[in-house]
């Protein structure tokens, strides 16, 4: 990803914010992006306005901790859009500070403000984006004016009318992201790769069991398990996990595993399931299946689209036997899962059929090297293998 497309405003100026809050929605080549808030405050002004397409890195709005005092910082409409390198669509007027209002117009007996209909500048700006004649809507703010609330109810309306489509999703352009991604990766990353037989009986028998009792909704799948097992694995052998960058290998702190998600009608997308070592495995499973439902429906939020530290692809369903794929830099790993199959195994001396898949590892030669990357792949079977433990 180079730029993104700021298309909507969550929150407004002056509106307290906590770690978590979802403040505004970017599109990109691989769908809406939702931004997350990392550090408490007051959102004081916006810097980008909807409609403008930016360079990653581009600050999107000013967020103040309590008495803190306001930066210096102009809007994206102030810069000269060239030395962005920012395409500018006509955008909403950065915010007043929460103790500045901005000057209104004494409202009419019709509750117009100099003929036109009064109404909150986001309510106004979201009408005219969805052609909403606000002349014929019924204001519920002070002296009738139109609040965002009334006109977001209306879109929502109109919504519910009409089929429900992907957001933001051009598989054209997630095509050419992908595109990019992969050459950079196959042109700058000296990639070895290595591949191992695990016996998943035992991981077949424990999802089996638990999943007895189990609503449907609520069962476990055989791919969340190889991805715990991967995320144990990992941690024996950090070299797999983290970024190789201009500085050279830096590990990551955390298990945030990449699970690629096929997208109906072409493409893919690999957002990050956070935490994989360590969160209960029942959290963990509703975790996945929400994570591939936004996935699919173009809906992720900033943190899962840029916090994995090594990715895993399963095409295991396809019945593909030894899935090899191509890192997704700056990571330095990614690990393939094929389809299960029932093949003759020597057990204690006798040939019986044992359910067999093959994992293959592909990795970056500049973080570490093949001997670790077996020990790896064993460390990934023999927990497979102690399924219970997980």
């Amino acid at each position: 990803m180079e730029a993104g497309t700021l298309v909507e405003w969550l929150v407004e100026p002056g509106a307290a914010v906590s770690r978590g809050d979802v403040v505004a929605v970017v599109e990109t080549q691989k769908g809406a992006i939702e931004i997350e808030i990392f550090e408490p405050g007051v959102l004081a002004r916006h810097l980008v306005g909807v409609g403008a397409t930016v360079p990653v890195g581009t600050a999107l709005a000013e967020i103040r901790a309590p008495g803190e005092a306001a930066v210096e910082a102009k809007t994206v409409t102030e810069e000269r859009a060239d030395e962005l390198g920012a395409t500018i669509a006509p955008a909403r007027t950065p915010g007043h500070p929460p103790d500045r209002p901005p000057p209104q117009a004494p409202p009419t007996a019709s509750g117009s403000v100099a003929g036109r209909p009064r109404a909150s500048p986001a309510a106004r700006r979201l009408a005219e984006a969805q052609g909403i004649d606000l002349a014929g809507l019924t204001g519920s703010g002070p002296d009738g004016a139109m609040t965002l609330a009334v006109v977001e109810a209306v879109v929502a309306a109109r919504a519910a009318l009409v089929p429900r489509h992907s957001v933001g999703l051009d598989v054209g352009e997630m095509r050419k992201a992908i595109a990019s991604a992969m050459a950079r990766a196959k042109r700058e990353i000296p990639h070895y790769y290595l591949a191992h037989e695990v016996d998943v009986g035992a991981a077949r028998d424990w999802v089996a069991f638990r999943n007895a009792n189990l609503p449907p909704g609520e069962r476990f799948l055989l791919g969340l398990i190889v991805v715990r097992a991967v995320a144990r694995a990992v941690r024996r052998y950090p070299e797999f996990i983290g970024f190789f960058e201009a500085g050279g290998f830096r590990p990551a702190q955390a298990v945030h595993v990449g699970v690629a998600v096929s997208i109906r009608g072409g493409g893919l997308i690999a957002p990050a399931l956070h935490d994989a070592d360590v969160r209960p495995l029942g959290e963990l499973m509703a975790a996945f299946r929400d994570l591939v439902t936004r996935a699919r429906a173009a809906r992720l939020r900033s943190s899962e689209m840029t916090d994995a530290t090594i990715t895993l692809s399963s095409l295991g369903e396809r019945g593909v036997d030894a899935p090899t794929g191509v890192i997704y830099p700056p990571q330095v790993a990614l690990v393939g899962v094929g389809t299960p199959r029932e093949r003759p195994s020597v057990v204690d001396g006798a040939v019986v059929p044992r359910p067999l898949a093959t994992i293959t590892l592909s990795a970056d030669h500049r973080a570490g090297d093949g001997h670790r990357g077996a020990l790896f792949l064993a460390e990934v079977a023999r927990l497979l293998q102690e399924a219970d433990n997980l």
